[in-house]
C-alpha cells in the first residue's frame, strides 16, 4: 500500500498492456509449477494478487471517472477500452485458478489462505470460458448504454431543466401536487424513451442467457447464483425467504400504508404519496454538504473504533464525491481504490434526507472495506454481494443516535420514524425486483410487454397498495425499468433484503445492548469476505434469513416503535 498519496482527482492508473499480463501470467504460472516448497507456493500465489490488486484499481478508477462525468469523451473512451480489456484478462486468471484448484498442493493452500477462497474460485471458473470473452464485453457495453441514457436525461419542469436525480428531490416535496407533477415528467421520460430502454433490456436477456447456454447451465438463473458466490443458499432457500416477506411483511407494510394515508389527510397513498409519510413532508438536512461532512467527521469520531480517522483520510484523499451534477451517473456506489488500501464514495445529494441514508450506506461499505485490508487476499477484502450489504444497511441504523446534529431536536424523531417506514415497505419490493428477474430470465424470449405483464404480477403480490392513478409508463408495468440493477447488475437486488434482514437485527439488539452491538459490527467489518453469507451472519450473533422466524423480532420491534 501507499505511504504518501496524491489527491483521488489527479490518480490516474497506467491503462495495462494485454500482452504484459499476459506475460506476467505466465511467469506466475511458471513460478508456481517450479516451487519446490510450501513458501514458494504462498509467495506465486502473493505476487498473483499483487497483479490482480493493480488491475482492480485501474477498473475502479475508470468506472469512476466515467459516472462522475459520463459526458466526458475522454472517460467514455476509457470505459470502453476497460470494457474491451477486462474480458481479455479474465482468460489467463480463470486458467491459474484451475491450477490451484486442481493442485495436489490444495490443502496446504487452503490451510494458508482459507477454503472460502476456493469456492470463489470454483464459481468464477465454471461462469467463464473464452468462448464467452466477447459476450461479456457487449454485455458491459450494453449496461454502459443503459447508464448513459439516463444519466444524460434533461427534463423540463416547471420551467427548469432537470436530471433525474435532481428531479428525484421532488418526490419528498411537502406539497402533493408538485410530487404529482414531478412523477408525471420523471416517467413522462421513461415512456418517451421506451423503445430504446426495451431494446438495451431485451439484448442483455438474449445475451445472458445464451451465455449461460454455452457454459452448459439450464439458465441465466443458475449461472447467475455462481457469479453472485452464493455458496451456503440456493433458489430453493431464496423462494422460501421470499414467503416470509410476502406472509410476514407485506401485511405490516399494508397496515402502514393505511395509517400512512390517515396521517396525510388522504383517501389513499398514490405512487407520489409514497415517500412522504407525515403533513410536515420528509425532514432535510439543516445544511449543505459541507456543513453535513463536517457534521458527519464528528459522528464517526463519536461512534467509536477508527471511524473518524478513517472518514478523515476519505476527505484528506478526495475520495468522497457527493454532490449531484449534469452529467454525473445517478445513483450512489462504493468501489475500492485497492492498492491505497481506500474506498471511494459516490452520491447524489439533493437536499433530502437520503443524502444521510444514502451517505451512511456507502460509508458502511467503505468502512468494511478498510476494515478488511489486511486480509490474507483480495478476494477477502470484500464479503460476498449479500453480505456486503449488510455492513452498509447496519450503519444506518447504528447512526440513529446522532441524527439530531442532521436534522435538528424538532425532525430526527421525524427521520428515524419515517426510515423505519420506508425500510419495512422496502422488503417486499425488494423481494419484488428479484422474484421478476427470476420470471424474466426462465422465459428469456418474453415479450417486452410481457415482461410488463410479470412486473404487474410482482405488484400485486408484493406491493398491493400501489396506485400509479394512471400515470404514463409506471401504470404500464414499467416502473421497473428505472432499477439500475435489474440492467447493469441481474439478481444482485435480493442481496440488499437479505442484509436489510440481518441490519434490522442489529437495530434489535443495539436498543438493548449497543456496546455489544457496535463490537460485533466491528468484528463482522474486519472479516471482510473470508467465510459465505451464513457463516458471517451467525458468527455476528444473527439468525439468518433462511432460517423460520428471522424477522419475528424485527416484525415486534417495528410494531412497538410505529404503534402498530
Amino acid at each position: 500500500m501507499h505511504t504518501t498519496l496524491p489527491n483521488f482527482d489527479t490518480f490516474n492508473p497506467e491503462t495495462p498492456n494485454v500482452d504484459s499480463v499476459v506475460s506476467e501470467y505466465a511467469t506466475i504460472n511458471a513460478a508456481f509449477e517450479a516451487a519446490k516448497d510450501a513458501g514458494g507456493r504462498v509467495a506465486t500465489i502473493k505476487r498473483w494478487d499483487a497483479l490482480r490488486i493493480k488491475l482492480g484499481t485501474w477498473q475502479s478508477v475508470v468506472h469512476a471517472r466515467f459516472t462522475q462525468d459520463t459526458r466526458n469523451e475522454d472517460y467514455k473512451a476509457a470505459k470502453d477500452r476497460e470494457s474491451e480489456l477486462s474480458p481479455k484478462f479474465l482468460g489467463p486468471e480463470t486458467e491459474f485458478k484451475k491450477m490451484l484448484l486442481k493442485s495436489p498442493y490444495r490443502a496446504e493452500l487452503e490451510a494458508e489462505f482459507g477454503a472460502q477462497a476456493f469456492r470463489l474460485w470454483e464459481n468464477d471458473v465454471i461462469t467463464f470460458d473464452p468462448k464467452i470473452e466477447a459476450d461479456l464485453v457487449a454485455e458491459s457495453k450494453l449496461a454502459s448504454k443503459y447508464t448513459s441514457l439516463k444519466s444524460g436525461a434533461q427534463i423540463l419542469f416547471r420551467g427548469e431543466s432537470y436530471n433525474l436525480s435532481r428531479l428525484a428531490a421532488f418526490a419528498m416535496d411537502a406539497d402533493r401536487a408538485t410530487r404529482q407533477a414531478a412523477s408525471e415528467a420523471q416517467w413522462g421520460w421513461f415512456a418517451s424513451n421506451v423503445a430504446e430502454l426495451d431494446a438495451i433490456y431485451d439484448e442483455l436477456v438474449k445475451l445472458r442467457h445464451a451465455m449461460s447456454q454455452k457454459l452448459g447451465f439450464k439458465n441465466y438463473v443458475e449461472m447467475a447464483y455462481r457469479i453472485r458466490q452464493r455458496n451456503d443458499y440456493d433458489q430453493v432457500a431464496v423462494a422460501k425467504f421470499r414467503a416470509q416477506v410476502r406472509d410476514g411483511i407485506v401485511p405490516l407494510a399494508f397496515a402502514l400504508k393505511q395509517t400512512q394515508a390517515k396521517d396525510l389527510g388522504i383517501d389513499k397513498v398514490m405512487y407520489w404519496d409514497e415517500k412522504i409519510w407525515d403533513i410536515q413532508g420528509s425532514p432535510r438536512p439543516k445544511g449543505d454538504h459541507d456543513w453535513m461532512v463536517a457534521r458527519a467527521q464528528t459522528m464517526f469520531e463519536e461512534l467509536g473504533s477508527d471511524m473518524g480517522e478513517f472518514f478523515a483520510q476519505m476527505r484528506e484523499r478526495g475520495l468522497l464525491d457527493l454532490k449531484a451534477r449534469n452529467g454525473k451517473a445517478g445513483g450512489g456506489y462504493c468501489t475500492s481504490i485497492t492498492e491505497w488500501g481506500l474506498p471511494f464514495i459516490f452520491a447524489n445529494f439533493n437536499g433530502t434526507s437520503a443524502d444521510v441514508t444514502v451517505f451512511t450506506h456507502e460509508m458502511g461499505h467503505a468502512y468494511q472495506n478498510y476494515s478488511s485490508r489486511k486480509q490474507r487476499l483480495s478476494d477477502y477484502f470484500w464479503p460476498t454481494y449479500d453480505a456486503a450489504e449488510i455492513h452498509s444497511m447496519s450503519l444506518e441504523y447504528l447512526t440513529w443516535p446522532w441524527m439530531e446534529q442532521f436534522f435538528g431536536e424538532e425532525d430526527a424523531d421525524r427521520f428515524r420514524r419515517q426510515e423505519l417506514q420506508a425500510k419495512i415497505a422496502f422488503l417486499p419490493y425488494g423481494v419484488a425486483v428479484d422474484h421478476f428477474q427470476h420470471l424474466v430470465y426462465a422465459e428469456p424470449d418474453a415479450t417486452a410487454q410481457r415482461r410488463r405483464e410479470m412486473w404487474k404480477e410482482m405488484e400485486q403480490t408484493y406491493l398491493p397498495w400501489r396506485n400509479y392513478g394512471g400515470m404514463p409508463h409506471a401504470s404500464q408495468g414499467g416502473m421497473w425499468q428505472a432499477q439500475s440493477h435489474i440492467y447493469g447488475s441481474p439478481f444482485y437486488y435480493i442481496d440488499y433484503v437479505l442484509a436489510e434482514t440481518c441490519a434490522m437485527q442489529f437495530w434489535v439488539r443495539a436498543e438493548k445492548e449497543r456496546a455489544a452491538a457496535m463490537e460485533d459490527y466491528v468484528a463482522l467489518c474486519r472479516r471482510g469476505g473470508e467465510a459465505p453469507f451464513q457463516s458471517l451472519v451467525r458468527g455476528a450473533g444473527l439468525v439468518s434469513p433462511f432460517d423460520d422466524g428471522c424477522l419475528t423480532d424485527v416484525v415486534g420491534q417495528a410494531k412497538r416503535w410505529l404503534g402498530v
